[in-house]
């Protein structure tokens, strides 16, 4: 058994940039990404802004070595995964036990809407190649097979709270000594599908979003991909460099209060960020920061603000929604989020909430508005809310 689950290696991949060291220069520029569609052949050109990784298919597959008509979910996750994996730098890995918990919500989508155009012209046509890996678990597949990731994988998707369902599941696993080693996260691209159905629900903002805001309109879609890699004690010792810090609690909770609406009064999210606390053995004043799930939709805003003031009044941490910069990267959400967390504690760092100008009319609190480095960051606390009430909240801490 092993007492604690360690990060030892991170890796992200999202439209303000390709890496790591990418991001933090973004963030202290105070710099999103949000912008016109250029990958998707779409009807919403120049209607609907989203948050592109800047990389075509090609570029992609050149970074990888893999062949360019891979899903790009797919090129996104392996990115990333290699990126923590490296960063890791893990001794003699094909000695020790290790797996893949990764976790997308679209698959291959992206290459079998590439056949049903071609499909529905004429039902003779159309490359069977491009639908054959469009289940969400072949993206898991491809990947853990690259990376050598041998001894177990599985794939979760739960919506928004996907890849931060993966993480704690993969820590899980460390502490149940079932692995040594496990790269936890998520991938998800754009497609025309999610771009059409979150069109239908009405909450896509036409301008760039701007979370826990009074005038919110909706989100912005990004793409990206975020991997931690966990580690267990055993392995921690073996590092040539310390671990960037533990993920000290973890809860998953479900209101089930609709399909795609958070409840009103945050029940499912409240639930989450009490049994992370309590799984940690923290109090909310504790909290350093707080990665908000943000997405700036008026519902979820509002239920996110009512469960964190059920939970930290009358003293609040400092929180943002990093949204603000990625997009809404559906279900690599809580693994690019978790990456930021990490180096948020890693480096002191508060993430600004961009566009923020009035504070929401029922809450007593606001985000930040400035990137602030230097700060003593012990915990920090990231929010996945997904569809159907699926929430999780992780917590980060220094060791």
């Amino acid at each position: 058994m092993s007492s604690t689950a360690y990060i030892a290696g991170v890796g992200v991949i999202s439209a303000i940039g390709n890496n790591v060291p990418e991001h933090l220069a973004a963030f202290e520029r105070e710099e999103a990404s949000m912008g016109e569609i250029t990958m998707l052949d779409t009807i919403y050109h120049g209607k609907i802004p989203v948050a592109e990784v800047k990389l075509k298919n090609n570029e992609l597959a050149n970074m990888t070595g893999m062949p360019p008509d891979i899903s790009r979910t797919t090129l996104l996750s392996l990115v990333a995964a290699q990126e923590a994996l490296t960063d890791a730098g893990i001794p003699d890995l094909n000695k020790l036990r290790t797996g893949f918990v990764s976790a997308n919500t679209v698959g291959g989508m992206d290459k079998s809407e590439d056949f049903f155009i071609d499909f529905i012209k004429d039902n003779s046509k159309g490359k069977l190649k491009n639908v054959y890996d469009h289940e969400c678990g072949s993206v898991t597949e491809i990947v853990a097979e690259k990376l050598g990731l041998k001894d177990y994988m599985t794939t979760i998707s739960t919506a928004c709270s996907s890849s931060a369902n993966a993480i704690f599941y993969g820590a899980r696993l460390i502490k149940n000594d079932v692995l040594d080693v496990v790269v936890a996260g998520g991938t998800d691209a754009l497609t025309k599908f999610t771009l059409n159905g979150f069109n239908t629900l009405m909450i896509l903002d036409p301008e760039f979003c701007k979370p826990f805001d009074e005038h919110r309109q909706g989100l912005n879609l990004g793409e990206g991909a975020g991997y931690v890699v966990l580690v267990s004690d055993k392995v921690a010792k073996t590092l040539n460099k310390a671990p960037y810090c533990k993920l000290s609690g973890y809860n998953n909770s479900n209101d089930a209060y609709h399909q795609t609406a958070s409840s009103p009064d945050g029940t499912g999210s409240y639930l989450a960020m009490k049994g992370a606390l309590e799984k940690s053995g923290l109090r909310p004043s504790d909290i350093d920061y707080i990665n908000l799930h943000g997405t700036g939709t008026p519902n979820n805003d509002s239920a996110e603000g009512t469960a964190i003031t059920r939970v930290f009044d009358p003293k609040y941490p400092p929180v943002s929604s990093t949204k603000s910069f990625t997009g809404h990267t559906l279900g690599a959400s809580g693994g690019v989020e978790a990456v930021f967390s990490v180096l948020a504690i890693k480096n002191g760092l508060i993430y600004p909430n961009l566009r923020f100008e009035i504070r929401m009319t029922e809450l007593p609190f606001q985000p930040e508005t400035k990137f602030r480095k230097g700060q003593n960051i012990t915990h920090v606390m990231s929010n996945s809310f997904g569809f159907g009430g699926n929430c999780t909240s992780l917590i980060f801490s220094k060791i």
